[in-house]
């Protein structure tokens, strides 16, 4: 389910593009190969601190590890053509107590461009409310973000884990195990993550 990191990949809208640099070369004379990297914390897979968007809470240091590894389910909702609700949740199989939830919808299919597309589905801030009130602890979402300001709010807020960029499109619809492990960046409202599904 990670995006591949590289240069000229999709970063959302005012982000950092991603560069990479090759410093030492064994080529050169150097006795190893050393890349220097220079990205965003929000690019590709990645993991939202709270800080993101509330001032002053925690950043990625503080991400709850017991949140990113368990039992998850996948929910296709790829049927729907706009922002995804509650209802539209529901249309797609939301089980009744999902700990963690990741949501497949036609986004998926925007990981063949390399170009942002800002018109790709979000969570609606009632579907987010909705997933606070049955305990979701982290809410999986198949593009560059999980929703607009409000969306994140919610989530973020009441202390949901949110994972964006995920690569859904081979993820099939129902329980599965998720683990997922951001990098540990002190302060920062995000941190890319490597993250995996096993599959029953």
């Amino acid at each position: 389910m990670t995006v591949p990191v590289r240069p000229g990949m999709p970063v959302y809208e005012g982000n950092p593009e991603v560069f990479f640099e090759r410093v030492l070369e064994i080529a050169a004379g150097h006795d190893a190969n050393v890349t220097r990297l220079d990205l965003g914390a929000h690019t590709g897979t990645h993991v939202d601190a709270p800080v993101h968007f509330i001032d002053e809470a925690p950043g990625a240091e503080a991400l709850p590890l017991d949140a990113l590894i368990g039992p998850a389910h996948v929910v296709d909702a790829t049927a729907a053509t706009a922002d995804i609700d509650l209802a539209a949740l529901e249309a797609a199989g939301l089980p009744p107590d999902p700990v963690r939830l990741l949501v497949r919808t036609r986004n998926s299919a925007l990981w063949g461009s390399d170009r942002f597309h800002p018109d790709s589905l979000r969570l609606a801030p009632d579907a987010a409310r909705a997933l606070v009130d049955r305990g979701v602890r982290l809410v999986g979402w198949d593009y560059l973000s999980v929703g607009g300001p409000e969306t994140h709010r919610v989530l973020l807020g009441a202390g949901v884990v949110v994972v964006e960029g995920l690569d859904l499109r081979e993820a099939p619809a129902g329980p599965c195990r998720l683990l997922c492990l951001p990098l540990r960046l002190p302060g920062s409202d995000g941190a890319p993550a490597r993250a995996v599904l096993e599959l029953p």
